[in-house]
């Protein structure tokens, strides 16, 4: 992939690097630009901001509340899981792992708030859902905090900082191998219209990015539908793409507008495959009234394989995460939540063996990280911050029958289109 020049944000993102200013002003430990004030410990570690003697303080700043509360729940709750079990193993570098979890419920002040509570108080973050909200605050985690963040995000719009590093595929890498999928296997094809309901902003941006790229390469025609994150009745969008005589949809949104837009086209007998991003989906989608819908034409491009993959690291984390929170359901946020929490962790331990636990010498460390797999199916690689972690997806698809509720249906791959596809403004 080639270096890229980092696109103008929109205006969402404007409006939250403004609440950033505003609330940055007030940290005074944010204008003297958050140095590590480094040290040395026993042992002749080095370490800086977040670690102590005894721990290691990591942030999370997550949606439990908002338009992701079901991604932010499980996220987290691996991530706890993670550092506990990490903990009662002895921790790293002689040093128990602490997380500090702030709920932004979705809203970018609360979000821009908590990253400016927590930015001077940990190493870095394990967790930040909300691709608007960590793109309004990278200038200042590069330029600044230098603090590694692993965000629940996957806008390309957000790769280039050595700092904030993307796992898995981006959103337009995601989206033309989804598109990929529609045109092998669900009759998607040259001269067709496509149709692509999207969040404004960067995460609905950056997939939309992805569909135009693949139509211009297999001559097909998108239709546009952009939508907010309060939009939760996608009827006036299937009535729209219903009347341009689309052949397939792609939904860059949240669950909810996955499950209307998906119920929807199917009381409207708008009979076409519709395939969402990886945060377009949640398990308990198939107790609603859109479960049939979702069940008999509704896909999802993942970064990597389900919950409920057949692997022993996955049916482990299954069976654990089960025993730490028998009442709750599994997904793939857990899944995401448990793969950034080890790559932190294998940050940590590299950095340890290194002697430098500051944040510069946690950052080096991920930077010589590749070929890194927690069990569930891509190889990570994190040597170039200017490329995500990897390019692959795999296609999976509502399964009632299926732990986390989702079975695979095309295994991890990458279409030819996008190996050739630069990521340009």
């Amino acid at each position: 992939m080639t270096a890229r020049t980092r696109p103008t944000r929109t205006l969402t993102v404007t409006a939250v690097a403004a609440l950033l200013a505003l609330t940055a002003a007030c940290s005074s430990k944010a204008e003297d630009g958050g140095g590590d004030d480094e040290k040395q410990s026993a042992g002749g570690i080095k370490t800086g901001q977040g670690v102590s003697g005894s721990t290691i303080d990591l942030g999370v700043l997550t949606d439990m509340t908002g338009v992701y509360a079901t991604l932010g729940k499980s996220v987290t709750q691996a991530q706890q899981l993670y550092v506990k079990q990490v903990n009662a193993d002895g921790g790293i570098c002689d040093r128990q792992l602490k997380l500090t979890v702030r709920d932004h419920g979705y809203d970018p002040q609360k979000a821009v708030a908590g990253y400016t509570e927590l930015a001077p108080k940990v190493l870095g973050f394990t967790q930040f859902i909300g691709s608007p909200f960590v793109a309004a605050v990278e200038k200042r985690i590069t330029d600044q905090d230098k603090a590694l963040v692993l965000p629940q995000a996957w806008s390309s719009n957000l790769l280039g900082s050595p700092y904030v590093r993307i796992i898995g595929s981006t959103y337009d890498i995601e989206t033309i191998n989804a598109i990929d999928f529609l045109m092998k296997k669900k009759g998607l094809k040259k001269g067709d219209k496509l149709g692509h309901v999207y969040f404004e902003g960067d995460y609905g941006e950056s997939a939309l990015k992805g569909s135009k790229h693949m139509a211009q390469e297999a001559g097909l025609t998108v239709v546009e539908q952009k939508i907010k994150p309060t939009d939760n009745d996608m009827t006036a969008q299937v009535a729209a793409l219903k009347k341009a005589g689309v052949k397939g949809i792609v939904i860059s949104a949240g669950p909810r507008q996955a499950a209307s837009l998906v119920g929807v086209a199917a009381a409207a007998k708008l009979n076409v495959p519709v395939i969402g991003n990886n945060s377009a989906y949640a398990p308990q989608l198939l107790g609603t009234q859109a479960g049939p819908a979702l069940l008999a034409n509704y896909y999802v491009a993942s970064p990597s394989l389900p919950i409920g993959a057949d692997t022993p690291e996955a049916k482990k984390l299954v069976a654990d995460y089960k025993k730490a929170y028998p009442k709750d359901g599994l997904d793939n946020g857990v899944v995401a939540g448990w793969t950034a929490a080890g790559v932190f962790g294998e940050a940590l331990k590299k950095a340890c063996e290194a002697k430098d636990l500051t944040r510069e010498g946690v950052d080096k460390a991920l930077l010589s990280l590749s070929g890194y797999d927690m069990g569930f199916g891509v190889d990570q690689d994190f040597t170039d911050p200017k490329a995500p972690s990897s390019h692959k997806s795999v296609i999976l698809q509502p399964d009632k029958t299926a732990v986390g509720g989702l079975k695979v249906v095309q295994d991890p791959g990458e279409a030819a289109e996008a190996k050739t596809y630069t990521q340009a403004p």
